[in-house]
């Protein structure tokens, strides 16, 4: 404040004389001391482009000689309280659009001249405008002193920015001259402005001329006013992204729940949509014209689109089913409208019918507030409590989307308390995090419970299996069993079940692997268990248990399996039939059979059939294929080779198991081993868990 207070102080003289000549008009006389004074005029102004000198290739219109007493005057005194009717900054002056040149694009010209009076080896300095539509030149007596913006010449049209401060340096006067400068501003405005501000045109605050210490000052000033004005963007989008991040992180909680996703993508646009805003207000990495295309063609309609399928996916709503793709299409038609209608591509398509695309985007986003009501509605049918909770801040988003209309109407979108700029979409958008974070604090409360809930179905489907299976080691009628089972989850696909049958003394053995993992592969499993035990009771041979098995499994989808059902007699005597199971060891040998189909494929299956004798001390090894399947960390399998040289050197089912789930375990595990021993006579018959005892 000191330094303000120090360039202030000293007095301006400010000396209007009466205009004698129509060709010659006296300049506007300024006595400065370390201070600065706002050019409010008279300005003379005329739209279109000045010709060029053939001889210097300077525009005539700059030149101090220049007669502009036929162009218009114009004042750059802003009313009291007046405002921009975009932005909502106070001292607003409207542009040429509202001074007689309604719908006009293009080149326009400021000049003014002005007599100083300034102190030996004073320098002078001169500020742009801070509010001009949309690039500018400066000239000073005929020389460019700068410009704001990119004029590349040749035709080609300027390269447009979000307007900023800018400040240029006055080469010192002539003698000749008694101080006097005609100051000309060349303008150029874009076709597209004129759809963004009703009052467009020109500039619409007057440059400051002055010492340089003094216009450095301002200057200075008004990059903190714009970048305090546009302050809280930077929080917002990093806002956004810390919520598009917690909503990732609840489709790992929840990763049937999609609408997480949507809630994550959302938000990740919308801090993007932000973050470019910040670029466009504060750099010129970022062209105006590739700010509007990003902002209102892209980010816009993605915006509005991403929040009505996410209250489409959080109502859980399914009809009318094709309510999806009409969002698709309704985003994808507003982004068009958007980029025609804006008239980015002029040089390409008349006016006219950017006008028709530009009406055409209202009713887009009459549309979708009309969208966004009924889904809030549908809501409440469905789910009272959150329906009514989103219904006012979806009718304030639709709203928000209407700034530019209430802006033409003169209507104040945009307000800054304590200097920062809150506008009516920011407030918008505000109120609808308040009202997600309230709804997804309630979701995942339900999700946790659902969770728990599910946690407990896995436990007792866990328990029900491990009810299912028998005994590690047992022994029956002469065989010695031994059995290993390791799901890959808390509940597994694989399944053996291993009857006797007490009038002749055999042993059914029935070994499968369910396709899948998890909860619905375990559902699989107990329906073949119990598909097992009631086929056994009837006919105990393994073609009529597969046979019995295939017709369990098909007409549920993909429901598919692997199984092999053998039968040995007391004497040995093997019976074995196999369904794209892999065949069994005997004696470290694979015993060689015929490949045949899984379960569940076709009607009539036809298995794989083998008869073959199982000698006192021989040992029969049966292995799933989440043994040879298990993956170290390099991704390399374990191998036939390995399991080959394993059933030959490891004495226990138990020592099989291990080594692959040590190596990776990928798929469940499940090894059973037998083993024919010789015994002197019958022992009573034990019952155990998962041996079911034939009659």
């Amino acid at each position: 404040m000191g330094t303000i207070r120090r360039v202030l102080l000293p007095c301006l003289f400010l000396l209007v004389s009466a205009l004698p000549s129509a060709q010659t008009p006296e300049p506007l006389q300024i006595i400065l001391g370390q201070a600065a004074v706002p050019l409010y005029g008279p300005w003379k102004f005329t739209v279109g482009d000045s010709p060029v000198d053939p001889k210097t290739g300077n525009p005539l219109w700059a030149e101090p000689a220049f007669d502009d007493s036929q162009w218009e005057t114009v004042d750059l005194k802003p009313k009291a309280g007046s405002f921009d009717p975009m932005a909502g900054l106070s001292g607003y002056v409207p542009g040429w659009t509202a001074k007689g040149h309604k719908g006009y694009w293009g080149y326009a010209w400021y000049r003014i001249r002005v007599q100083v009076n300034a102190h030996p080896g004073e320098r002078l300095a001169l500020s742009g405008p801070e509010g001009v539509d949309d690039v500018y030149q400066v000239f000073a007596n005929g020389t460019l002193l700068g410009s704001f913006g990119s004029f590349p010449g040749g035709g080609r049209d300027p390269i447009v920015y979000n307007a900023q401060p800018r400040i240029f340096a006055l080469p010192a006067a002539n003698d000749a001259d008694a101080g006097t400068r005609v100051l000309a501003f060349r303008v150029w405005m874009m076709p597209v402005t004129l759809r963004e501000d009703p009052d467009a045109g020109g500039m619409h605050s007057p440059p400051l001329l002055g010492d340089y210490n003094a216009v450095g000052a301002r200057y200075q000033l008004a990059w903190l006013e714009l970048v305090r004005s546009y302050g809280s963007l930077p929080i917002l989008a990093a806002l956004y992204l810390l919520l598009a991040v917690m909503a990732s992180s609840l489709v790992l909680f929840d990763p049937r729940d999609v609408t997480y996703r949507w809630l994550a993508a959302v938000f990740l646009v919308m801090a993007m949509a932000d973050a470019e805003q910040c670029l466009t207000s504060w750099t010129q990495l970022v062209s105006g014209t590739l700010g509007l295309v990003a902002h209102h063609v892209i980010f816009d309609p993605l915006i509005l689109g991403g929040w009505a399928i996410v209250w489409w996916t959080w109502f859980r709503l399914r009809q009318p089913a094709w309510m999806p793709r009409a969002i698709a299409a309704l985003t994808l038609l507003y982004a068009l409208s958007e980029a025609l209608g804006r008239d980015l591509f002029f040089t390409a398509i008349p006016a006219s019918v950017g006008g028709a695309f530009h009406s055409a985007t209202v009713y887009i986003r009459l549309l979708f507030l009309m969208l966004l009501v009924f889904l809030a509605v549908r809501g409440i049918q469905q789910q009272k409590s959150d329906g009514w909770l989103a219904l006012p801040a979806l009718l304030l988003v639709g709203i928000a989307r209407f700034q530019l209309e209430l802006a033409i109407l003169h209507v104040r979108t945009h307000w800054f308390p304590f200097g920062m700029q809150v506008s009516l979409g920011m407030i918008a958008h505000l109120l609808l995090i308040a009202v997600i974070f309230i709804l997804l604090i309630r979701r995942v409360l339900l999700s946790v419970r659902r969770q728990r809930q599910l946690a407990l179905d896995v436990k007792q489907a866990q328990e029900v299996q491990q009810v299912i299976l028998p005994e590690h080691r047992i022994v029956l009628h002469g065989f010695e069993i031994e059995s290993e089972y390791r799901p890959a989850l808390e509940v597994g696909g694989d399944f053996f079940q291993i009857i006797p049958h007490a009038s002749d003394d055999s042993l059914l053995i029935v070994a499968g692997d369910v396709a899948g993992k998890g909860l619905k592969a375990g559902m699989l499993v107990a329906l073949l268990v119990g598909a097992i035990r009631s086929t056994a009771e009837l006919d105990p041979e393994p073609a009529a248990i597969l046979a019995a098995l295939n017709r369990r499994l098909l007409g549920r989808g993909d429901a598919r399996a692997t199984c092999l059902a053998l039968r040995i007699r007391r004497d040995g005597a093997v019976v074995l039939a196999n369904a794209g199971h892999l065949p069994p060891y005997l004696n470290g040998v694979p015993v060689e059979i015929e490949g045949s189909l899984p379960l569940g494929l076709v009607e009539n299956l036809e298995s794989s059939m083998l008869k073959f004798q199982l000698s006192p001390s021989d040992r029969l090894l049966l292995v799933s294929d989440g043994v040879p399947e298990a993956t170290d960390l390099q991704g390399k399998l374990f191998g036939f080779d390995r399991v080959l040289e394993l059933v030959r050197t490891q004495p226990t089912a138990e020592k099989i198991a291990d080594a692959a789930q040590t190596f990776g375990q990928e798929d469940d595990i499940s090894v059973i081993s037998v083993t024919r021993v010789t015994v002197a006579e019958r022992t009573e018959q034990p019952t155990l868990a998962g041996i079911h005892t034939e009659q």
